[in-house]
């Protein structure tokens, strides 16, 4: 019981009453809707996770991100959302492994469980929005390739995904902002998935326990970027 011990040091009441509730409600939603999909079960359970390991800005939320991806890219092709596997396989989870490194090489004083809050200039800013601009145009055609259903938010999810990851990896506060948007993107597809197949249901409980824990880590990124200013 020491681990919980622990847990209970590291993070905040606000911090262990959200994953708890997430949890919940990632289980609850499983159990009323699906009973058979346990990879969406076992990454909804990654994935929100990771979340509350980003938002105190620990690299073992990275990595757990890079297990995220991969399961999310599984749960994708089987719905024939191209779009989010591509994007989550050949995106998402390099750039979280990218970011893990970024993560580990800057640490806070030496602690090596707290990133140092990074901002990134105009300049790169604006290079930042004309990479995402070449990318989505990209997948736009790749997707159209293949075919993906809903394509025109599969693109507006890759066009998210990319500004997120990119500010992830510059370790800006603003990353967990841009997951919140691609939470957005992806509960209304999971929703329109849904309409179809009723277990999807419990894909869109994930993602709206994850805009909870995006929007939570922008304000924890914001605290702790007044305290590392401070020294």
């Amino acid at each position: 019981m020491s681990w919980m011990k622990a847990a209970g040091k590291y993070f905040s009441r606000t911090e262990i009453a959200l994953w708890c509730s997430s949890v919940a409600l990632i289980v609850l939603s499983f159990c009323l809707f699906d009973r058979e999909s346990y990879l969406t079960l076992c990454a909804s359970l990654i994935g929100v996770t990771s979340l509350i390991f980003n938002a105190k800005g620990n690299p073992f939320g990275q990595l757990l991100m890079i297990i995220f991806s991969l399961l999310y890219g599984i749960i994708s092709f089987a719905c024939a959302y191209y779009g989010e596997m591509i994007t989550y396989l050949g995106m998402t989870m390099p750039m979280a492994a990218f970011a893990l490194v970024s993560w580990l090489r800057n640490p806070f004083k030496g602690n090596r469980a707290e990133v140092a809050v990074n901002s990134i200039s105009g300049p790169e800013t604006v290079l930042m929005w004309l990479l995402t601009a070449v990318v989505t145009a990209v997948f736009y055609f790749i997707l159209a390739y293949f075919g993906t259903a809903n394509i025109v938010p599969s693109t507006i999810s890759v066009t998210t995904s990319f500004v997120a990851v990119y500010l992830t990896f510059r370790r800006s506060p603003y990353f967990a902002l841009a997951y919140a948007s691609n939470d957005v993107v992806l509960i209304l597809l999971w929703t329109l998935a849904s309409l179809d197949d009723i277990r999807y249901v419990s894909v869109v409980v994930c993602f709206l326990a994850f805009l909870a824990n995006d929007l939570y880590g922008f304000v924890s990124w914001q605290r702790m970027k007044r305290r590392q200013a401070l020294g």
